[in-house]
Parts: C-alpha cells; structure tokens; sequence
C-alpha cells in the first residue's frame, strides 16, 4: 500500500506518459549509451518537483541497466570497468551526499545545468577525440563520480571517457552498463540513509525500471533503422529545451 501511495496525487494518464518516456529513454540508451537520465528529468520534475529526481532515476537505473548488460553482456571490457568503480563510486558517495543537501530550486538548477552542458559537452569530445591511459581514466573517473553522484543527465561523461580509453562500439554500452549498475547501488545506499528514499522515489523508480526492462532488447528493432546522428539530434535538442525550461523555472 506504501508503494501505491507514492502515486498519490498522479493520474493514470501521468502514469502512462511516465511509462511511454521510460519505454523510449531505454530503447534510445540500448543504442546510443545514455537517455534515461537525460529524458526522464523532463516528464518527472513537472510531476514530482525537481528534489526526488535523482533518486527515482537512481532506483530505475539498478533494473534499466541490467536490462542493458544482459543484453550486451559479451562486450563489456570488465578491466577498464574495474577502473572506472574503484575511482567513481567512492566519489559518488560524496556527489549524492551533497545532493541531499539542496533545495527544490537547487536541485532544479543542477539537472538543468547538468543537461544544458550535457549537450556541448559531448559535442566537444567526440570532436577532438582525447585519448587516455589507465591513469587518465582513473581520474576521470573520479570527477565522473562526483558528477553522477548528484545530477542526472550525466552518462555522457563516461561514455566520453570509456570511448577516449579505447572501448568501442557494443563494448561501450556494455561496459557504460556495468559500471552504472555499481554507482547506482552507491547512489541507493546513501538516499537510503539520507531518508530520502520515500514511497514516491520507490515507486516511480520501480515503474520506470520495469517498463523500461525491454529497452535494450527492442532498442536493434526499433532504432537501428533510424540514422544515430539524426535520434542523437533529436535528444540533443529535447534535452536542452528541457534543461532551460528547468532552469528558468528555478529561478522564478
């Protein structure tokens, strides 16, 4: 009944909007490496403020990322996923601790800013093509932990350092997949025992997650077939719209 109580105030047809965005935010990251956290914020905030954000999407990355690995599991680089986790996930301890910390208008300016970089920020890396060492990765890894810690939209920063560390196509969402499983349980953890995680956070977490269970498997069917320049386009410019329309709420 506590689960059920966490979509109070939420009608059916909010519910089914939740579940179609979840449905294609998987679809689009079983291709690209990243959607869920950049597309979710933007039907969420309006429904439950910009605060519990983080942590719902913290909640369904535990089950859309396993979806993602299953379904790519052979590709995963465990080396460089080691690499990664032990730098990021103690520094994700300190990035969702500090979330915790802000208020509604605060937590609506970091998503917001956090998709509105997002978008450059990828650009920017894949043109140059930076290449890195163990040791760069490491490091990179450790700021990424900060990020992701507290933000959601912020996957594009380890696809950026796996590609730059030489993981290549199916490998990068594999292994994008299996390190994310492990800073999600961090994440979880520490909403947990900041007392944020509240019948609400748990039931969209659980229904974006079940939804979005498929993802990965429909994502060759569904989304092969479209150009990935033209649905990366496509997300680029949701998410920036949708970064702003934040922002400027926040600061009303």
């Amino acid at each position: 009944m506590q689960l059920v109580a966490g979509f109070a105030h939420v009608s059916l047809a909010q519910l089914l909007l939740v579940a179609a965005v979840a449905l294609f935010a998987s679809i689009v990251g079983g291709v690209s490496g990243y959607g869920t956290g950049a597309l979710m914020p933007l039907v969420l905030v309006p429904l439950v403020g910009a605060e519990p954000v983080v942590p719902i999407i913290g909640v369904s990355t535990l089950f859309t990322n396993s979806s993602r690995l299953t379904a790519f599991l052979r590709h995963a680089d465990w080396r460089r996923a080691g690499i990664v986790t032990i730098a990021a996930a103690p520094a994700c301890v300190l990035g969702a601790w500090g979330y915790t910390r802000l208020t509604g208008a605060g937590a609506a300016l970091v998503i917001g800013g956090m998709l509105i970089a997002s978008v450059p920020l990828r650009r920017l890396l894949k043109r140059h093509r930076v290449m890195i060492g163990d040791r760069g990765l490491l490091a990179g890894a450790a700021g990424y932990g900060v990020v992701v810690g507290g933000t959601a939209g912020s996957g594009v920063i380890l696809l950026s350092l796996l590609m730059a560390a030489g993981v290549t196509g199916a490998g990068v969402i594999a292994t994008d997949a299996a390190i994310s499983i492990v800073i999600g349980i961090v994440k979880v953890a520490v909403f947990g025992s900041a007392d944020v995680l509240t019948a609400q956070v748990v039931a969209f977490g659980l229904l974006i997650g079940i939804v979005a269970l498929p993802g990965a498997f429909l994502a060759k069917a569904f989304v092969a077939r479209m150009p990935l320049h033209v649905h990366t386009a496509i997300l680029d410019a949701v998410v920036l719209v949708g970064g702003l329309t934040m922002v400027a709420g926040a600061l009303r």
